[in-house]
């Protein structure tokens, strides 16, 4: 077997519905964690976007996107994190969202990086992070991620919990660890893939019936790809790396965040104190969007796409990035 036969990964091209050419191969993370990596070149592309997906994502999910950046010069980059996607599970239960520390996290974007010379990835390189990828992100940046703008949307900087609800979240969670319960579901939560229980017209992701059929087909097509609700260890974990990103600037670097004013899953308030204080952010009010406007109406998804093209492109040129924060 070859070196490039053992890297080649599983990719489910027709489920995914993205631009020619699209690639998966495995990395292995520095703790021994096995990744996937799914990349859509492209000719001639101005840069390549690295696409952070959230929690429960898979690669797959971001076809469309791909094929979006693609139409707008740019190639596109995506990773299944550790426990989730075809990336080795790290709960004794493969269906449940897990990390044992957040941090570990970055042993996957580390992965990620040192494998684009292999892959020929050379040119401009762009961040674009959604929800926990988001969080994941944000914390790579500070620790040097070698990008030349960065894009988020409705990024996991805090969690939409009613205000009674939270020191119970802290102390459930904290707790967990000492009373065995650190692999045990969040409250509130299922071990089946959100977008199979929830009917369309109660879920919290998109307005758009067609995108999220787009979803359950996925799901269900590949039901190996899916996990379900996070772990009380998660929970904690996610809890705490929000707090401590919280109470840090914000990187000098170039960024456009979008937020749907219908936003219900990560905190609308922690999203516009971080913009707000973010030198020369930009946050963009997407009206009557969910939590996922990459995966909204074809309208909401032009603006969407343009806005971050065009955020790209404008700093195309940059001589690196100030690795400072403001």
């Amino acid at each position: 077997m070859t070196k490039t036969d053992e890297l080649t990964a599983p990719f489910f091209e027709d489920q995914a519905e993205g631009p020619a050419g699209g690639y998966a191969r495995w990395v292995t993370a520095a703790d021994g964690v096995r990744l996937r990596l799914v990349h859509w070149p492209l000719e001639g592309a101005k840069g390549t976007v690295l696409l952070f997906p959230g929690r429960t994502e898979y690669a797959e999910k971001y076809g469309r996107a791909a094929a979006d950046f693609a139409a707008r010069g740019f190639a596109t980059l995506t990773v299944d994190w550790r426990g989730q996607g075809l990336a080795d599970r790290v709960a004794g239960d493969p269906a449940l969202g897990h990390v044992a520390r957040f941090s570990d996290y970055q042993f996957d974007v580390q992965a990620l990086m040192a494998a684009l010379p292999d892959m020929g990835i050379t040119g401009p390189l762009f961040l674009l992070a959604h929800s926990m990828g988001g969080c994941i992100g944000l914390r790579a940046l500070h620790e040097g991620l070698d990008v030349r703008a960065a894009a988020f949307t409705a990024p996991m900087w805090g969690i939409e919990l009613p205000a009674f609800l939270r020191p119970i979240a802290w102390m459930l969670s904290g707790a967990s660890h000492y009373l065995g319960m650190a692999e045990v579901l969040s409250p509130g939560t299922r071990s089946e893939t959100y977008v199979l229980f929830e009917p369309f017209a109660a879920n919290k992701l998109t307005t758009d019936s067609a995108m999220y059929e787009y979803m359950r087909r996925q799901a269900q097509a590949h039901p190996e790809l899916m996990i379900g609700g996070p772990t009380m260890k998660w929970l904690n974990e996610a809890l705490r790396e929000m707090l401590r990103l919280a109470r840090m600037p914000s990187p000098a670097l170039p960024c456009l965040t979008f937020l749907g004013t219908e936003e219900s899953i990560v905190s609308p308030q922690r999203i516009r104190d971080r913009m707000a204080a973010w030198p020369g952010g930009r946050l963009e009010l997407i009206e009557g969007a969910r939590h996922e406007v990459m995966m909204e109406g074809a309208e909401t998804r032009r603006r969407t796409f343009d806005a971050c093209a065009a955020h790209f492109a404008a700093h195309l040129h940059d001589n690196g990035t100030s690795r400072a924060s403001a």
